[in-house]
């Protein structure tokens, strides 16, 4: 042997003692997990899935166990998924653990020239909440059947468990009966006359629900919201007649639904007829399920569910779903989608006995434009995405205490949600092309935004400063505006629900105005779109489209390289609208985005945000806060290499560019 031989012989034995070489080829990146598992660590092996495919492989094995030894609650649903190059062997206590690795298994598959692998890997995952859940308020607004099995098949596969179905509401009632059939009758109903579920179809659909792992928590809203009964029926819920009506109605509704739970409302009513609410507790109990019932709501003893709204505290000793500033139809787009990733629920670490979990809701008060709109307005699919990994993993923030307030670069809560935004969108272009997703990174957007100067109700009022601001944000001190950073796409200076949730500013007071700005680069000349907003309008209120010429009624105003950008006609302007009237366009993802132009290298954007009162006879809510994004000319997704930085830094850290569909 030579002594280039020994060389080569030596080097070898060294790269096989390093266990080095475990697969061909470069190793691919991480797969982007929703969820993320409670614990995984990578070998940089790669399984190579057979011709079979994916389900029918037979190197992947399902073992049944007895525990899963890491898991630490919610026994069930735990598993464990061990990845060799030679072998998948996944471990779980019964069908619904393997149903949960099953969904992780799809996120971890790839493809590459050589055909489908799965990474080498080793997981143990369990969800910290056993009640991880979303709400239509198909009573107000009906859902076809078909719609609802795709959500639910959809959001089952990122380990969302549970489906509240809100059936009745004073506008119509859905569930068909063989006692009262008026109810679902067309003039019964005062929106979607023919929208009713029939008994079969509800079988059905609940049998669908199971197949996913998914229960569904049926709700018929009782005494209040229940105008449709009356029409039905010429009875008021509480009167003598009425409860002997609705005895029969929940008993008939119980045998078709096979769940534990029985949600029967009980919220923003007065309750007359003392005995009305313990009697329905006991006929759903006779048929084998638990009640539920809002909180604030009826009186109830410790053993029903309460489900949590408004500003309420958890209840002792009771068991609880907590649903607080989880009302979407209140949302935003990015700051409080946010909010919801970051947060906290049950204000715990994790679930327990009493702490069940967290359900998102959509109200639909004021009609929805269509069944997509419900989904686009409410940002339905990335907030559902950002709920199923908080509910998943646990742990959060108070939002009280955090609010919607992102952070920025190097932030730790920032950084995790910048690591989710990243594997959303990339889940969005693998699992999700196929469904509306209202949403574009929003983590590399950096403002400087000054402080709240007083405009003693004018809201013409301008700062000593402002035109040297539109003209050069570089010229204007920020000693002098106040000017601190902040993040995100969108951001509120006062929160919806004022100091209960802390937004930008920490005393946000009437009759003020603030200015932001931003420095974006753009690569070369370039047609552009701008997402703009002042106002998130909410899908439960009466607020009216800004009047001709303006972007809302506080007269705000926005500036591209000092040029002033003029807003959308309005599809809705001069209309005074009412529940029956939809929106058009006055959202930002209900619209096309303003046509800009963005000049090859520095482009200056600064925004005027005044405000008055925070409510007004327009807007009942009145929303201090601001949304702005530089898009595509169809507003689909964003333009290469942009980089928005206040002091025109070019080393900004960039964020995965994507596509949206709308």
């Amino acid at each position: 042997m030579n002594l280039r031989t020994k060389i080569y012989f030596h080097l070898i034995l060294l790269i096989l003692a390093a266990g080095a070489i475990t697969c061909t080829g470069p190793v691919p990146e991480k797969p982007s997990l929703i969820p993320a598992p409670q614990i995984v660590s990578w070998n940089g092996e790669i399984y190579r899935i057979s011709p079979a495919g994916l389900p029918d492989d037979p190197g992947i094995r399902k073992i049944t166990v007895a525990s899963i030894d890491e898991a630490r609650l919610n026994m069930e649903e735990a598993y464990r998924i061990t990845v060799r190059k030679d072998s998948v062997l996944i471990h779980a206590t019964g069908e619904e653990g393997f149903f949960r690795a099953d969904a992780t298994l799809k996120q971890l598959a790839g493809s590459d020239a050589e055909g489908q692998f799965i990474q080498g890997c080793s997981i143990a995952d369990w969800p910290a909440f056993r009640v991880r859940g979303f709400m239509h308020d198909c009573g107000r607004s009906y859902i076809p059947i078909s719609e609802l099995k795709r959500e639910v098949e959809i959001l089952s596969s990122f380990k969302i468990n549970t489906f509240h179905w809100h059936l009745t509401d004073d506008i119509a009632w859905r569930l068909a009966s063989g006692i009262v059939p008026e109810l679902t009758a067309p003039e019964t109903a005062l929106r979607n006359k023919h929208g009713f579920y029939t008994k079969e179809e509800v079988k059905d659909f609940v049998r669908f629900c199971r197949s996913h792992f998914v229960e569904v928590i049926p709700e018929i809203d009782m005494p209040g919201h229940s105008g449709a009964f009356t029409r039905a029926t010429g009875h008021t819920m509480q009167s003598e007649e009425g409860r002997k009506i609705v005895a029969g109605l929940l008993a008939e509704a119980c045998t078709l639904f096979e769940g534990k739970w029985f949600h029967i409302g009980t919220d923003e009513v007065d309750i007359t007829s003392p005995d009305f609410v313990s009697e329905m507790m006991a006929i759903a109990r006779d048929h084998g399920n638990e009640v539920a019932g809002w909180l604030p709501g009826a009186q109830m003893d410790q053993q029903a569910v309460r489900q949590l709204w408004a500003d309420v505290s958890l209840p002792q000793n009771t068991t609880v779903i907590d649903s607080r500033y989880r009302y979407l139809n209140h949302t935003d787009y990015y700051s409080d989608l946010f909010a919801i990733y970051n947060s906290r629920i049950c204000d715990s670490e994790h679930g327990s006995d009493l702490l069940a979990g967290g359900i998102c809701c959509i109200w639909n008060d004021r009609k929805p434009a269509s069944v997509e709109d419900i989904l686009v307005s409410n940002a339905f699919y990335p907030t559902m995405l950002a709920f199923a990994e908080r509910s998943w993993i646990g742990g959060g923030d108070n939002i009280k205490s955090r609010g919607v307030r992102m952070g920025l670069p190097g932030d730790p809560a920032f950084e995790r949600f910048r690591d989710f935004e990243t594997r959303m969108m990339a889940a969005r272009e693998k699992f999700l092309a196929d469904v509306p997703f209202p949403y574009l990174p929003q983590t590399d957007i950096l403002w400087k935004i000054s402080s709240q100067y007083p405009n003693n109700g004018n809201l013409n009022f301008s700062a000593p400063f402002e035109m040297d601001l539109i003209a050069d944000p570089d010229g204007t001190s920020s000693l002098e505006a106040g000017f601190r950073p902040a993040a995100g796409a969108a951001v509120y200076l006062r929160h919806t629900w004022g100091e209960k949730v802390p937004a930008f500013c920490p005393d946000p007071g009437p009759d003020h105005t603030t200015y932001t700005y931003t420095w974006i680069y753009s690569p070369s000349d370039q047609k552009a779109g701008l997402h703009f907003n002042t106002h998130n309008y909410g899908r439960s209120e009466l607020d009216m489209a800004p009047p001709e010429g303006e972007w809302d009624y506080k007269r705000s105003r926005v500036w591209l390289n000092g040029e002033l950008v003029s807003p959308p006609a309005w599809d809705n302007n001069a209309v005074k609208p009412d529940h029956e009237t939809p929106y058009a366009n006055e959202n930002m993802w209900s619209r096309p985005p303003v046509s800009i132009n963005l000049k090859k290298g520095w482009n200056s954007l600064v925004l005027k945000l005044p405000v008055g009162s925070f409510s007004t006879p327009e807007t009942r809510l009145v929303k201090w806060m601001f949304t702005a994004m530089v898009v595509t000319p169809d507003g689909k997704g964003q333009p290469e290499g942009l980089v928005y930085s206040p002091e025109q830094k070019l080393n900004v850290k960039k964020n995965h560019r994507s596509k949206s569909k709308q």
